[in-house]
C-alpha cells in the first residue's frame, strides 16, 4: 500500500533555484530554504534553524525557477 505525506514549510530561500532537465526533457529544480523555530526551554527562549534541500519536478520546477530567487 502506498501513502502520501504532505509537508508545508515556511522559510527563507538560501539559494536560487537551479533548473536542469532529465534525458527525456522533464524539468527538475533544486533549491534550499532555512526554517526558523523559536521555543522556550524553561525561562529561556531558544532559536533553532533547519536547512532543507528541496527538489521539484515538472511544472512545479518551471514555476519555482521562474518565481523564486
Amino acid at each position: 500500500m502506498t501513502s502520501f505525506n504532505k509537508v508545508i514549510l515556511i522559510g527563507n530561500l538560501t539559494r536560487d533555484p537551479e533548473i536542469r532537465y532529465t534525458p527525456n526533457g522533464t524539468p527538475v529544480a533544486s533549491f534550499a530554504i532555512a526554517v526558523n523555530r523559536k521555543y522556550k526551554q524553561g525561562e529561556e527562549t531558544k532559536e533553532e534553524v533547519s536547512y532543507i534541500d528541496i527538489v521539484v519536478f515538472g511544472k512545479q520546477a518551471e514555476n519555482c525557477s521562474k518565481y523564486l530567487g
